[in-house]
């Protein structure tokens, strides 16, 4: 089962990436290996493979998580907790306004199931969601987004980081509501501090850990931060 955490539950939580969308987003199946629950972080589209997925994993959802209000984060939530009898949680109040206008923005990319909705429970800084035996901590990270936040397991020592960073590159920040120097402050006070060795699985491409894109990110490597 893994190491034992402090409560002697097994803290062993496994991930599975599903890539779903034109935008070729990583929806990711978090299972809980002690309870067989699960929780699909940012489920924004193609709702039949991620059934699909959670289906072979034989795991039980359980919760909804999702980092922000972009449509190919979200569009599929609406849809998934209703087939599925799963509440949603997150993201951060300050992504209200865009969730509400998901259909409008998902039309615009060819994704005409995108649903507006209105989560069971908006997060806050500080905030915990819980699943199975397994827990995350949730930090309110705004700059690409106002609501972003990012979820953090710290028994395997894992950030689901949406699209804040990403490996070698850092979320885009030209869109409404977007603030570059927000996001900078987001990624060194917020993520920087849980550790080097922390594993990250962002909203698109490669997981990394925060050690490496401190060392080789051209946009938030210590070195390139030191010069600014």
């Amino acid at each position: 089962m893994g190491h034992h955490g402090p409560d002697g539950l097994s803290s062993m939580m496994k991930c599975y990436i599903i890539i779903v969308t034109s935008l070729q987003q990583n929806c990711t199946l978090l299972c809980c290996e002690s309870s067989g629950k699960a929780a699909i972080v940012d489920p924004g589209g193609d709702v039949p493979a991620i059934i699909d997925a959670i289906q072979q994993a034989e795991v039980e959802p359980e919760k909804i998580f999702l980092t922000h209000g972009h449509m190919d984060h979200v569009g599929g939530a609406k849809e998934l907790g209703e087939q599925l009898g799963l509440t949603i949680e997150g993201p951060h109040l300050d992504d209200r306004a865009m969730i509400a206008k998901v259909a409008d923005s998902g039309r615009r990319f060819g994704m005409k199931s995108a649903q507006p909705f209105e989560p069971d429970r908006w997060l806050k800084h500080g905030d915990q969601v819980s699943f199975g035996d397994q827990q995350l901590e949730v930090s309110h990270c705004p700059g690409h987004t106002p609501g972003h936040v990012v979820f953090y397991h710290r028994g395997v020592n894992v950030a689901l980081v949406g699209d804040v960073l990403f490996q070698g590159s850092i979320g885009r920040t030209d869109f409404p509501g977007g603030d570059h120097r927000q996001l900078i402050d987001s990624i060194t006070q917020q993520l920087w501090p849980l550790g080097d060795q922390v594993t990250f699985i962002p909203g698109h491409g490669s997981p990394s850990t925060f050690g490496q894109e401190r060392q080789v990110n051209p946009f938030v490597a210590d070195t390139v931060l030191a010069n600014n």
